[in-house]
């Protein structure tokens, strides 16, 4: 046999491409020579020395002659050193090693110079949007490091190989590996709820508790403002303990993005916890929104369904803090190149914090402002109107006072408050069981909020004089009503009355704040 094909698949952002590996021996040489062609990048033409190394040093022989490897689409461009192992087969399949039809399995995986399979990123990816393809193939062949992520993926039976001659032998003798199996319920079972931090830490606050508490129940996005010390970052960093559990459809969205950037934990396949990402200030647009040579997922998308941190708002760039319009209203990220674009779903909770002017102390009873009027002025513009109007809630917060601080009466507790939470958010989810991509009341679109946020006639009347008074815009007014819905959803009640809608009113920003 000199010509055999290979089933492998890569990942242009979350897309998911099926690949044939082409693999043609012209014995004509008494040289070992070979050329990849195909597109692929310098990892993928290095593969060539990776496998020649790792078929000797298994105990192998290359075939003699020119060696063809067609990496087919031919016109997509692939990454990566995940060809390596299909690759390998291809040439050993053609020189006749495996007896086996290759064709049967798909394969990914890295190779090293010794013959061992090794990790790669994104494999969960690949085999969780590979079901919506009609690939024809009875199970898919991975690095023992990849196989438990595989795994979650219940579609294909996955075998797990450390090594080529794993490999070569299963292949000619398909008993002598078993599929790799994962109880993923048990998995969520293991979560550990314990937190080192907690709410009742924070002495006080109760107005910005409350709002937080809003946010944690309907993924809505919070913006908390007042002087140095006064407890921001304090209940941002404790804002993960109140947050409802991922659901697996969640889990699975965000361990697909992490796997793309290599970051799962070691000891799970499945991001179990909602993850918290706080960027610096000095962090750049792309870091935040992702992008690059190779179009890689940013600090908003390692969020998705989560929380993105954004502490001294103001101090990050005004490019930057523009670039996250398109994720906190859509949900998602396109970055585009000359020859294609990829999207990642980022939908996250933003919980920003910033002080009432440069030096902190505007407004403060105890420490004199030494702001001008007009930094103070320059200092909140640097937020802009169509980013506020995207954010749902606004807490301002004062320093709190010696008789709270020294207290004896104790605070409520993160585990109390999430009781609360979870109660609201298995409404929503009940509510929009069936509804593709909604999880949340944040995450509801024009149809929904008509649908689902109903209100009496006395809070109707009260959200007329509220948009009145306050000038709410059309995105406002909507997202108004998803925290109505929300803080209706805490209280228990089926429609929106006077009191849930009064006191989402109370969360809307203040205008004189922004403009002094």
């Amino acid at each position: 046999m000199h010509y055999t094909t290979v089933k492998t698949a890569t990942l242009v952002g979350l897309e998911v491409f099926e690949c044939d590996v082409e693999v043609d021996v012209s014995p004509k040489s008494l040289k070992h020579d070979i050329e990849i062609v195909g597109l692929g990048d310098k990892a993928i033409q290095e593969s060539k020395k990776r496998v020649e190394s790792a078929i000797k040093n298994s105990g192998y022989s290359l075939p003699f002659g020119k060696i063809t490897v067609n990496l087919a689409p031919s016109d997509l461009k692939k990454e990566g050193s995940s060809f390596d192992l299909p690759i390998c087969v291809g040439i050993l399949g053609s020189a006749g090693v495996i007896r086996g039809n290759g064709k049967r399995f798909l394969f990914m995986g890295e190779l090293s110079l010794a013959g061992e399979v090794k990790g790669i990123n994104g494999v969960l990816p690949i085999l969780a949007h590979l079901g919506d393809k009609e690939m024809k193939f009875e199970g898919v062949m991975v690095s023992k490091e990849n196989a438990r992520e595989a795994a979650i993926v219940k579609k294909y039976p996955v075998y797990a190989v450390e090594t080529l001659n794993q490999v070569v032998n299963f292949l000619n003798s398909p008993e002598s590996l078993k599929c790799e199996e994962i109880d993923v319920d048990a998995l969520f079972s293991s979560i550990d709820q314990e937190y080192k931090v907690d709410f009742s830490d924070v002495k006080g606050q109760a107005f910005a508790k409350r709002g937080l508490e809003i946010a944690a129940a309907g993924g809505h996005n919070i913006l908390m403002i007042g002087s140095p010390g006064c407890g921001k970052t304090m209940l941002a960093r404790r804002f993960p303990t109140i947050l409802p559990s991922l659901t697996l459809e969640e889990a699975i969205e965000v361990t697909e993005i992490y796997s793309i950037v290599g970051k799962l934990p070691k000891d799970s396949p499945l991001i179990l916890k909602r993850p918290f990402r706080s960027p610096h200030h000095t962090a750049s647009d792309v870091s935040l929104i992702g992008g690059g040579m190779k179009a890689k997922p940013g600090e908003a998308s390692l969020a998705h369904n989560g929380v993105l941190f954004l502490d001294e708002l103001p101090e990050f760039r005004r490019n930057v803090l523009e670039s996250l319009r398109q994720p906190l209203e859509d949900g998602k990220v396109s970055i585009s190149r000359s020859n294609y674009s990829v999207t990642f779903p980022s939908r996250f909770t933003l919980i920003g914090a910033m002080n009432p002017c440069p030096c902190g102390y505007y407004g403060d009873p105890i420490h004199p402002c030494t702001c001008t009027p007009q930094q103070i002025i320059s200092y909140r513009k640097k937020i802009s109107g169509p980013l506020l109007d995207r954010i749902d809630i606004y807490v301002e917060m004062s320093q709190v006072n010696y008789k709270t601080y020294h207290s004896r009466i104790p605070e409520e507790s993160s585990a109390d408050i999430r009781k609360r939470v979870q109660r609201a958010k298995k409404c929503q989810l009940e509510r929009f069981k069936g509804e593709k991509g909604v999880y949340t009341n944040a995450s509801m679109d024009g149809k929904d909020v008509k649908r689902y946020c109903k209100l009496t006639d006395d809070a109707e009347q009260f959200f007329k004089l509220g948009i009145e008074k306050m000038g709410l815009t059309a995105r406002g007014m909507e997202r108004t009503l998803k925290v109505a819905r929300t803080i209706a959803d805490l209280n228990g009640n089926n429609v929106i009355d006077l009191e849930d809608i009064s006191e989402a009113l109370q969360y809307r920003q203040k205008k004189d704040f922004f403009t002094l």
